[in-house]
């Protein structure tokens, strides 16, 4: 009975350490493709960029806007049971910017960008696109992985900032225009407690973590897809289910480190 399981878990972590070591090795392949880099490539990164950034404008902002209201409606009822309603502003900001701005705004491009991303890879998998390439002479890792990685890594601080904006906006709506919050109070108080360096660095530090690992896994997934279309579908479920736990999984790690 425990020598079966103890196979099966050596097995398994066996199993595991070597897809580690292909990811690294996948990631380090991609980071070495923007090392060396092609200016008649910059037009497919323009394009990667529209596809992942530009794209995920019209959900990252109404997704803010509405955590922001309910934010703002939640924390003033709770803030003025203690008699600290002036405080809201600062409260805002600090989960805002400390943890739920990076965070979710990474689940939400992983859920749209991400998965797409894996999807385009595991389709020209399947299609036989990337072995074409091969033949070509083209490195597949350089001309189709590369740009989309950078593109995802470059949007991703730039998303959660928009994010953080939106989300301000809507608990301002709550705060100063629905609940009579003085204007001055609510944002002085965001000032005063929203540090740059320590929170706002921090912020944009946790958002490009995360883009690099959404990048890695999405394009690792597509790439090492099988060749049908069950397989399509598991890398791009696979991909959205891996980076989400590994996002909270860095937000741990990067908030440790950072020491907010």
């Amino acid at each position: 009975m425990i020598r079966p399981a103890i196979e099966r878990l050596g097995a398994n972590t066996s199993r595991l350490i070597f897809e580690l070591g292909r990811m690294a090795a996948f990631g380090g392949a991609a980071l070495l493709s923007w090392l060396r880099p092609t200016f008649w490539l910059l037009p497919r990164l323009v394009r990667e960029v529209y596809d992942t950034g530009v794209l995920s404008l019209p959900i990252v902002c109404l997704s803010g806007l509405t955590v922001g209201m309910v934010l703002g409606l939640q924390l003033y009822w709770v803030l003025i049971v203690f008699g600290a309603e002036t405080s809201l502003g600062g409260v805002i900001g600090l989960v805002l910017v400390r943890e739920l701005g990076p965070v979710l705004t990474c689940l939400l491009v992983t859920g749209r960008a991400g998965s797409a991303m894996a999807a385009e890879i595991a389709v020209m998998n399947a299609s036989e696109q990337l072995d074409g390439m091969k033949t070509m002479a083209m490195d597949p890792v350089r001309f189709v992985v590369g740009p989309k990685a950078l593109a995802m890594v470059l949007c991703m601080p730039l998303l959660n900032g928009l994010f953080i904006c939106f989300a301000i906006a809507g608990s301002w709506l709550i705060a100063v225009q629905l609940l009579g919050l003085d204007q001055g109070v609510f944002f002085g108080n965001l000032e005063d407690q929203v540090n740059y360096e320590k929170d706002v660095v921090g912020s944009n530090l946790k958002a490009l973590v995360f883009g690099a690992l959404v990048a890695l896994i999405a394009t690792y997934r597509g790439f090492t897809s099988g060749r049908s279309a069950e397989e399509v579908s598991r890398a791009t479920t696979s991909t959205v289910v891996t980076a989400s736990v590994w996002i909270l999984l860095a937000d741990f790690v990067v908030t440790s480190l950072w020491k907010f």
